[in-house]
This record gives structure tokens, C-alpha cells and sequence, in this order.
């Protein structure tokens, strides 16, 4: 409740306003921080929501009541198929933000991303471009165009998922030029994005709801046994003069298929193909995991098989040592 005391109108941030449906199913980053490693990599990585199972963990956490001791956590698997570095874009810093360069894409793209692209199936052939030292002036920002790859996932789908994803802080023009012409074409595998014990931001899209009532919704309080007309609603609307309603008053309508995203999600563990987890009977609603994965710690916003995108932590940057993982549950769900 917080500081609420007597009075506890309604639940539900005014942050988020207006709860209308997202425009799109994949979520946007909007804010990428400015880390500096050893050499430059990608910020973010993306996957497919797969389920949730439970693990048994050695709590290595400091200042934990159950640190040392086996401890049993809920836990997220995200299917990570490699990204496909098809392309480059050149920002240039203006007094009205980011504005758009220069466009660089590869020439020889795979047949499934025109899917996504139609109108790259039938430019005309060029030569391979790259990345030159006169293109990338001292405070211009550039982000890989990445694609995702379903056909190498457990999911019946064939359209990508084409997005931009920032590149750590550079050294130097020159190490961040080399960089890009070197991973264009090529794929990224989520082992050189994300480390095991690193915490991670999660977004996504969360599971549609339809059309809600206001208890549902804003979980107002029901009203008594004797009130008229209604049980399942708000005693009043607002004043009589002036004759308007308010926007913060709780009203029906849309729940779900809004953006939200999860801060410092533990990455328990980073399996690859070779070794992947199944349930006996796979995954409800998804499948059987046929590529890389992650597994995190807690729950993520969306339902099975929807996008979701995985940030380098804009505030926690410490790490912890990779948790030691005794158990991984991998009894069926079917009827449960």
C-alpha cells in the first residue's frame, strides 16, 4: 500500500496512460546505457518466451538469510536463436535528438528475411558495402540492424523479427569501424552478448486480457452487499458540477498487449543446442527447444512464443559469480 493509510481508491500507475494495446508485439528500447568493455559487443539480445520451470540453486546472493543453503526459485526459459547482423544505421546527434544518417544493408540476404522486407527483394544488386572512417563522425551513434531467426527455433513460424540494437561505448573510431564490417552478414550468438550470474532487463509485450471491468482491471474494491444497481463497479463517477469525469477515475476497458519490461533479472544459466532443457512432452503451447537458451531467474512479461528482448542492466552493472544449479525441474505440465 505504501504511504496509503485510510483510503485506497484504486491500484494502477497514471505512469502508464492510456492503457490502449501496444502498436506492435515486438517491444521497443528506448533507453540503451552507455557501458565500455574490452572490446565492443551488442547491448541487447532477443528470444522466445518459452515457459517457466523451477531450479534448485546454491544461494551465492550477499546479506541473504539463505546464503550458502539450497534454495528453490521459480525461473524463465527465453529460446535464443542466433541474430543475424543484416545491416547498419548512422545516427547523428541534433538538437532535436537522433536523426537518421545513413543506411547500410547487406547485399546477400537470406530468402526469409524479404518475409519482413518486400521492398529489398527486388532492388537492384549492389556491391557489398561497409563502414569507412568518413562516414562515422566524432559524436555520431551507430546500431546494428539485427534479425531474428524463428526457423532455427521451436516455434511453427517463418517472418523475422527485424529491430536495431545499440553497441557498447567506444574506445575509438577505428575499434568500432572494424567491428561493424566484421559482424555485417554474420550471425551473433547470445554466449557473446550475455554472461552466466549477469542481470539483465527483460521486454516485452504483456498477455492480452480483452475488454476488463474496473475490479479486474484497477482491482477496486467491491462494494457492499446492499448498494443499488451495481457490486462490481465504483461508487461514483465524480461530482455533479462540473459535469465531466476525470481521467483518473478507474473505467473499464482494454487490459493487456502493453509494453512493460522487468529490472535486474538474474541469468541463472546460458545453455546451448547441443544440451538443450525439455520437458517430458515439451513445453505447453510452446514446443521443444531446438536452439540456444537462457535461463532467468523470476518471471517475464508475455505468453508463450511472443518476442522478448533482452538489455544489459542500465542500473545494476555488478555481476555475480554464475549461481551453482543443482536442479532444473523437467517433469511434464501437461494437466496441471
Amino acid at each position: 500500500m505504501g504511504h496509503r493509510k485510510q483510503s485506497r481508491p484504486r491500484h494502477g500507475s497514471l505512469a502508464f496512460l492510456p492503457r490502449a494495446r501496444a502498436r506492435s508485439l515486438v517491444a521497443r528500447i528506448r533507453y540503451w546505457p552507455e557501458i565500455e568493455y574490452e572490446a565492443p559487443k551488442l547491448l541487447a539480445f532477443a528470444g522466445y518466451k518459452v515457459g517457466m520451470t523451477q531450479v534448485s540453486i546454491i544461494d551465492n546472493e550477499e546479506h541473504s538469510p539463505t546464503r550458502g543453503k539450497e534454495i528453490v526459485i521459480p525461473a524463465t526459459i527465453v529460446e535464443t536463436p542466433p541474430l543475424l547482423v543484416i545491416g547498419a544505421r548512422i545516427y547523428e546527434k541534433t538538437i532535436e535528438g537522433l536523426r537518421a544518417k545513413k543506411d547500410i544493408i547487406f547485399s546477400q540476404l537470406p530468402e526469409f528475411i524479404f518475409r519482413k522486407l518486400v521492398t529489398l527483394k527486388n532492388r537492384k544488386e549492389k556491391k557489398e558495402v561497409s563502414i569507412s572512417k568518413g562516414d562515422l563522425d566524432e559524436n555520431d551513434e551507430i546500431r546494428l540492424i539485427v534479425s531474428t531467426q524463428p526457423i532455427k527455433a521451436g516455434i511453427r513460424k517463418k517472418t523475422p523479427e527485424i529491430f536495431e540494437v545499440a553497441i557498447s561505448k567506444r574506445r575509438s573510431k577505428e575499434e568500432i569501424i572494424n567491428y561493424v564490417n566484421s559482424v555485417i552478414g554474420k550471425e551473433i550468438r547470445v554466449t557473446d552478448v550475455l554472461n552466466e550470474g549477469q542481470f539483465v532487463d527483460v521486454f516485452g509485450i504483456t498477455k492480452g486480457k480483452g475488454w476488463a471491468g474496473v475490479v479486474k482491471r484497477y482491482k477496486v474494491k467491491l462494494l457492499g452487499r446492499k448498494s443499488n444497481k451495481t457490486h462490481r463497479g465504483i461508487a461514483t463517477l465524480g461530482a455533479k458540477s462540473p459535469n465531466n469525469v476525470m481521467f483518473y477515475v478507474p473505467r473499464g476497458g482494454q487490459m493487456g498487449v502493453h509494453q512493460r519490461y522487468v529490472r535486474n533479472l538474474l541469468v541463472l544459466k546460458i545453455g546451448t543446442s547441443e544440451k538443450p532443457i525439455n520437458l517430458k512432452g515439451g513445453f505447453l503451447r510452446y514446443g521443444i527447444l531446438r536452439s540456444d537458451f537462457v535461463l532467468l531467474k523470476g518471471s517475464v512479461p508475455g505468453p508463450a512464443k511472443r518476442l522478448v528482448k533482452l538489455r544489459v542492466s542500465a542500473r545494476k552493472r555488478e555481476k555475480l559469480a554464475p549461481p551453482q544449479i543443482t536442479f532444473i525441474s523437467q517433469a511434464s505440465q501437461q494437466g496441471v
